[in-house]
């Protein structure tokens, strides 16, 4: 696992997916995690090619990004874009606004 983040990047990105997010992360997990019966989602790591959710019982659950990311801000729109790829995927409106 390569990173172009710092620890303190990753810290920040976790603590906002987690607080602010997520539900977003058990979507991204249930849709393109390959957990569809996955009842919570942590997000536990970031790096350039996947973010990495502790779903349930502490299994361990990485989702590529689909590209190598290089600075921060590709890492939102990213997450923005795996979301509605799982809303997608699992029938579910997604909301307008990240």
């Amino acid at each position: 696992m390569s990173t172009p983040f710092t620890p303190d990047v990753v810290e920040a990105i976790r603590r906002h997916m987690n607080d602010d997010h997520a539900a977003d992360g058990l979507l991204i997990v249930r849709g393109l995690g390959g957990r569809p019966e996955a009842t919570t989602a942590t997000t536990s790591d970031v790096d350039a090619e996947a973010i990495e959710f502790t779903i349930d019982g502490g299994e361990r659950v990485r989702v590529p990004w689909g590209e190598t990311l290089t600075e921060r801000p590709q890492v939102r729109q990213a997450v923005v874009r795996l979301y509605n790829e799982a809303c997608a995927r699992l029938g579910v409106p997604a909301r307008g606004e990240h």
